[in-house]
């Protein structure tokens, strides 16, 4: 399988192989209901969005638990292809990342709000104190939070503010089967609007089972392409760590956290987490 290796602002320095011919070990039932209460986020394109995608859409939250299970989801972690460890409280907007500076290789921390942009953050143990560093560094935090939670959580975000999504069709998955293509396009949203992605849900299990990712809307061919396996049930919902050569690892779903997840960075004692 061919390799690549992409630079963006929101798609940091990674390596990934394409698709595998795995198949997600979940859903059996090749026909679900219609899907309901689903409504899109304010700005998503319903205009310029096809009514068959938007369907699609709708089908692929049911299979993955619902539209009323994901929004009621607390908390959520995953750490990003074993690297950045992320906690997020899905309902304040709180969030705890841990990660390795590559340049240095010392430890940082950060915690913040997404949705106010305070926060603090450490790095070698040490808080960040000096108003550029923070603010440099909740910068960083806010970024990769950006990048790997989209890496995480892309399917739950198709009717997303901004989306104009459309039915590209018919396509084929590494195996033979096929799929339905879904195509993401953005309008004046996140760190990287010009970027395009087609979306491959399979026709049985109603998952998205790959992903295509465009530079820039303009072009003809993805820059890579990279599957989407191993869906499993967490809490109510159901998650994708597998990425073809890499994986997601440590995905846990918490109905309750103590509060010091977000406050306090000393390291966490998960094993007295239930």
């Amino acid at each position: 399988m061919k390799r690549m290796t992409v630079v963006l602002a929101a798609i940091l320095l990674l390596v990934f192989a394409g698709p595998t011919t795995a198949r997600p070990e979940v859903a059996t039932t090749s026909l679900l209901p219609a899907a309901e209460g689903n409504p899109p986020a304010t700005g998503f394109d319903r205009a310029g969005s096809d009514p068959r995608a938007i369907e699609i859409a709708d089908e692929v939250m049911l299979a993955m638990g619902g539209r009323g299970a994901w929004d009621s989801t607390q908390h959520l972690r995953w750490r990003f292809f074993g690297r950045r460890l992320h906690v997020w409280n899905k309902q304040t907007g709180d969030i705890r990342i841990e990660g390795i500076d590559r340049d240095d290789g010392e430890n940082w921390v950060v915690l913040m709000n997404l949705y106010t942009k305070q926060g603090r953050a450490w790095k070698a143990g040490q808080e960040l104190t000096d108003g550029q560093e923070l603010a440099d560094m909740l910068d960083r935090g806010e970024a990769a939070w950006i990048n790997d939670s989209y890496w995480m959580f892309m399917p739950y975000k198709l009717k997303d503010s901004g989306v104009t999504l459309r039915h590209a069709g018919e396509g084929v998955f590494a195996d033979g089967q096929p799929a339905d293509v879904l195509e993401l396009t953005f309008k004046n949203v996140g760190r990287t609007p010009e970027n395009k992605y087609r979306v491959y849900v399979s026709r049985d299990r109603r998952l998205v089972e790959q992903w295509d990712f465009f530079a820039d809307a303009a072009d003809s061919e993805p820059q890579f392409s990279t599957p989407w396996s191993n869906w499993q049930r967490f809490g109510s919902i159901l998650l994708s760590d597998g990425r073809g050569d890499s994986r997601h690892t440590d995905l846990a779903v918490f109905d309750s956290l103590p509060e010091s997840v977000y406050r306090d960075p000393s390291p966490v004692d998960w094993s007295s987490m239930r």
